[in-house]
């Protein structure tokens, strides 16, 4: 998919994961991370974030701290 953003996207896209597909392309990535119950790597700060924990429930721990 084509993303007139993606440049733009990925000069703040967090996301560590190598090889991501949906790296800089928002709605691809928040389509997929919310159909697996989880949310993208943007809602984390980088040391919660590398950890590759998407998970709601990891979010809500770090979130309380």
């Amino acid at each position: 998919m084509n993303c007139v953003n993606k440049e733009k996207n990925l000069k703040r896209c967090n996301c560590s994961y190598p090889g991501c597909p949906r790296k800089g392309i928002c709605c691809e990535c928040l389509a997929y991370h919310r159909s697996h119950g989880e949310l993208p790597a943007c809602y984390f700060p980088n040391d919660a974030e590398k950890t590759w924990d998407r998970s709601i429930e990891h979010f809500v721990r770090i979130s309380r701290k």
